[in-house]
């Protein structure tokens, strides 16, 4: 079993100022696999406070100088890919080619993508001939990542944080938080100065809110839960700090009868990757009436077909969900759409010859509407619904009526309805027929979804300030 009890404070691998074990438990065995530390106030403290006094010189550096310790660290992290691949894939049940493809992956793509960003990033402009614009880095941020996309969200916030002039804050989450100390060795093997990055583990009630509601921290980045979201930023308020949300989704995948012959299964599979477990998944299918009976078929096949294995295993399978809380939160939501809706494959329990670990079946529900309990809330499985609809209108209609704004997705042979439905869905992001989003493209929500965008030139304005200064130039 692993001891990860230190955390990372001004350069230094530093003892809790007062320990407090949490076990971090396997969740392919519900076996404990290693133990950290939660921090307390003391800690936050002092990794504020490295913060805080690092942040002058910091700020002062040059374009250059972060660019060169950016690709560094890109270098280290590529270095120990294979460690962090097992990290995640044992912290949060990620299967491991998964994990070394996709979640590693996504680090050192949003690394590649900040640096190309940052080449042509400019600091300071002229407004008028007499009157310049100076974006200058906010300051000491702290940076509140999940568990279900570990690299992929620390890697958004401190690489973009570093690359404006920031320093920082990380907590990782406490339920997967190998990943988050593994990246800190990483940051200290690049040779980032003292203070510039700081880690301190704990949960969301004490080192999260500590954060949030000090005083000495002029920016919150969090990605997580909109009830959690909704808390940070009323932590927050009393200090007016910048807070950046990337929250909760319920993403509608809207297939049109013209649609290609593929779009359904490769639907059913997005919403099934990482085990459901991702904000921006097509967790609602809503398909043109004519096409709706051969959908539902379809996507049944996916479900029954899709292998649910543990993550240490080699090959294409979905792994556990990351916990008994989120397995316990699965089953009673699946137990109320079986009284809502019908189910065409899946359903409660562990998959067959799989009797411990949090593993939930691949499931689908048919014949949903949008007033449904498991078409409204975010049930972050491997769970699709399935909604019929028959004219575009209303298809825009019901992928609209939900709290979310994250991600929608368009499935049409027919470019002008593509575009058309696409400017009219609210959401920050519209993924058509297939198409993925770009390197470095915003990536964020509308309503309750958060504010903010993160990746390339977006997510690193997120971090700067920005100051007019009259009479610029000479007389």
């Amino acid at each position: 079993m692993q001891e990860k009890r230190d955390f990372y404070i001004n350069g230094e691998w530093v003892a809790p100022a007062q320990a407090l074990d949490f076990a971090v438990i396997d969740p392919s065995t519900e076996e404990q696999c290693a133990v950290i530390s939660l921090g307390g106030q003391s800690d936050t403290d002092a990794a504020v406070s490295a913060a805080r006094k690092a942040f002058p010189a910091w700020s002062r550096t040059s374009k250059q100088e972060r660019t060169e310790l950016i690709k560094s660290l890109g270098q280290v992290y590529n270095d120990r890919a294979e460690e962090m691949a097992q990290a995640m894939s044992l912290e949060m049940g990620a299967p491991i080619d998964m994990s070394r493809a996709q979640q590693v992956g996504a680090g050192s793509w949003h690394i590649e993508g900040f640096l190309e960003a940052f080449e042509g990033f400019e600091f300071e402009s002229d407004f008028t001939a007499s009157e310049r614009t100076i974006k200058e880095p906010i300051g000491v941020c702290a940076l509140i990542t999940p568990w279900n996309w570990p690299m992929n969200q620390i890697i958004l916030k401190t690489v973009a944080a570093m690359a404006a002039g920031c320093t920082m804050v990380l907590k990782p989450s406490e339920i997967a938080p190998l990943s988050g100390i593994l990246f800190s060795e990483i940051v200290d093997q690049a040779g980032f100065p003292p203070g510039v990055f700081n880690m301190v583990n704990g949960d969301g009630v004490g080192v999260g809110s500590q954060l949030s509601a000090h005083p000495d921290v002029d920016m919150v980045s969090f990605t997580g839960s909109t009830r959690a979201g909704i808390l940070i930023s009323k932590a927050a308020a009393d200090t007016l700090k910048r807070v950046s949300l990337e929250l909760g989704g319920k993403g509608a995948n809207i297939i049109f009868a013209d649609a290609c012959e593929k779009a359904v299964k490769q639907g059913a599979q997005r919403c099934f990757r990482n085990t459901g477990q991702s904000c921006n998944a097509p967790t609602r299918m809503l398909v043109e009436k004519s096409r709706y009976d051969d959908a539902v078929r379809e996507a049944a096949e996916v479900a029954n077909t899709t292998r649910v294995a543990p993550a240490k295993e080699e090959g294409r399978h979905i792994g556990p969900v990351v916990s008994e809380t989120q397995f316990d939160k699965i089953q009673r939501l699946i137990e109320i759409g079986m009284s809502e809706a019908r189910l065409v494959a899946g359903g409660l329990g562990r998959p067959e010859g799989l009797n411990r670990g949090y593993y939930v079946k691949p499931t689908v529900f048919a014949d949903v509407n949008n007033d449904m309990t498991i078409a409204r809330e975010e049930i972050f499985g491997p769970v699709l619904s399935i909604i019929p609809f028959e004219t575009e209108e209303e298809a825009i209609e019901i992928a609209n009526d939900t709290p979310y704004g994250l991600t929608n997705y368009v499935q049409t042979e027919d470019t002008e309805k593509r575009r058309r439905v696409a400017r009219q869905l609210r959401s920050g992001m519209v993924e058509t027929n297939g198409v993925g989003l770009a390197k470095g493209s915003p990536f964020g929500g509308y309503k309750q979804s958060g504010n903010g965008r993160e990746g390339g030139l977006f997510g690193i304005e997120e971090f700067l300030e920005v100051k007019a200064v009259s009479g610029w130039a000479a007389e």
